[in-house]
């Protein structure tokens, strides 16, 4: 059996079942996964507000549900929404799409380019179909509710839950600062940016990965080196991508591929 990262120790700042799921990846090519979790998930500031929205639609007040993340999908199904018939369903990229599915929700859309920016330059509704709901997180940046609404729909945003950054403890930061981790996956800007704020500056050789362009946009903007983008925002795809750097060290191609 091919074993590409045997002997990497290879940090995987996320937890629950995302960061199993990328550890187990990472296993299966040989790396050793340092499970350290930088971000966690808190209910949402506007409790009453997400209540009404989400009875609203369920109520088919909504003509688009548009869900950016899998902990979006843990909101709905744990407030016990039903989708209506009459309700469409977008979801950013295959992961959120594949974690509906688990929930029991249809998809209707995913973009080809599984990105804020892919889903409002492919978007396939019309103003006719109705208003548009996006839960989302509390910080999530703009792109879709402007996106959405310079295309001239009725959008609504409302914080679903809130992500909140978890100080490593003593034993991996030692580990980083003394170059005992090869790689760090990077899934989000917010476990960028909690890199950046509790270990950099990182060792020269510690190698970077990026799930997609906006988060290696994230990352380095928070000061963090970039070695690779991810081509599938997936688990297998960030750990594809960090064997691409590891068996392809070739200087005279370019250090990121997307």
């Amino acid at each position: 059996m091919v074993t590409p990262l045997l002997g990497w120790r290879v940090l995987v700042p996320r937890g629950g079942a995302r960061g199993d799921g990328i550890a187990a990846q990472l296993r299966a090519q040989g790396a050793e996964p340092v499970i350290a979790p930088l971000i966690t998930f808190a209910p949402s500031s506007e409790p009453e507000r997400l209540a009404r929205e989400l009875e609203a639609l369920q109520a088919g007040s909504y003509g688009w549900l548009v869900v950016t993340s899998a902990t979006t999908v843990e909101v709905l199904a744990r407030h016990g929404v039903r989708v209506p018939p009459t309700t469409r369903v977008a979801a950013v990229g295959d992961g959120t799409a594949q974690a509906l599915h688990a929930a029991g929700y249809s998809v209707d859309f995913v973009p080809g380019d599984h990105s804020a920016r892919g889903l409002v330059a492919e978007w396939p509704g019309t103003a006719e179909q109705g208003a548009v709901l996006i839960p989302q997180s509390a910080i999530a940046e703009p792109t879709l509710v402007r996106g959405l609404t310079a295309r001239g729909l009725e959008v609504r945003s409302v914080p679903a839950y809130r992500t909140v950054g978890v100080t490593a403890g003593a034993t991996v930061a030692a580990d980083i600062a003394a170059g005992r981790i090869g790689a760090i996956v990077v899934s989000s800007g917010s476990i960028a940016r909690q890199l950046a704020q509790q270990f950099a500056p990182l060792p020269d050789d510690t190698v970077i990965v990026c799930i997609g362009p906006r988060t290696a946009v994230d990352a380095r903007e928070a000061g963090l080196p970039v070695h690779r983008i991810a081509e599938e925002r997936s688990a297998a795809g960030l750990v594809r991508a960090l064997v691409d750097h590891v068996t392809n060290r070739d200087d005279s191609r370019p250090a990121v591929t997307s």
